[in-house]
């Protein structure tokens, strides 16, 4: 599939005013590359995610990418999954939303699809839908807000449907927190960042990003009715789960 080329992210290479992330025109252009080498496995999180979905996505269904940004998750899964799913993507960027539309206008993606934009905190609706994906997005959403979020896509998911989550959690050991966020922190600079912009980001998402710890995200799940939740990956503060309905 042929995808809009990806600009590189220097969003923080030069130093600038203290102001809260966003997820502006500016940010949009960046977003894949800064995904790409912020995230760590991040390819291999979209592979998992994409055998995953196949195994659980039914024809005549809808599978949703909740805070879709780019839409790079439907490119991967569109191979994967059967025909007759119908991909939905929301987003409250207008931004991330148009750089969406692009990047599917150019491929060659073959599922029908539908782009929303949409602000979480305002509610989500979902329905008849046998997968929805929320890759590190969840942890934007206000922690007042979060469990009625969660209880708002578990009602639109059909029976024996899932809930596939990725998020940075918290380790309820301090220690092992601090060397958590090192680590990552050193992955980034592996990856081209330096101290600087690690450093003008991370206080850029002090206020905007809300990690859990992963009990956390363990019990809203179960008490929001899923019936089986798994690990299917952990590196250092980064974790991924599956919760079937």
């Amino acid at each position: 599939m042929e995808i809009a080329r990806i600009v590189r992210d220097e969003l923080f290479r030069e130093k600038r005013q203290a102001k809260d992330f966003d997820f502006g025109e500016d940010t949009a252009k960046v977003f894949d590359d800064m995904l790409e080498r912020s995230i760590p496995f991040y390819s291999e999180i979209q592979r998992m995610i994409g055998e995953m979905a196949a195994d659980f996505a039914v024809p005549g269904t809808n599978l949703y990418d909740i805070g879709c940004s780019t839409c790079t998750t439907f490119f991967q899964i569109d191979p994967l999954v059967a025909e007759g799913v119908k991909f939905i993507g929301t987003d409250y960027s207008e931004s991330m939303i148009a750089r969406a539309n692009e990047k599917m206008a150019e491929s060659s993606i073959t599922h029908p699809y539908e782009l929303v934009c949409s602000d979480l905190n305002d509610g989500v609706s979902i329905e008849n839908a046998s997968v929805v994906i929320m890759n590190l997005v969840l942890q934007f959403v206000r922690p007042l807000r979060r469990t009625r979020v969660v209880e708002e896509i578990a009602s639109g998911i059909n029976k024996d449907g899932c809930l596939i989550l990725v998020e940075k959690v918290l380790s309820p050991d301090s220690l092992i927190n601090r060397l958590f966020i090192k680590y990552y922190y050193e992955l980034k600079k592996r990856n081209g960042y330096s101290e600087m912009e690690i450093a003008q980001k991370r206080e850029a998402l002090e206020n905007v990003l809300i990690p859990y710890h992963y009990f956390e995200n363990l019990d809203m799940l179960v008490e929001c009715g899923f019936r089986h939740c798994e690990m299917f990956f952990r590196w250092y503060n980064f974790c991924g789960m599956i919760a079937v309905k």
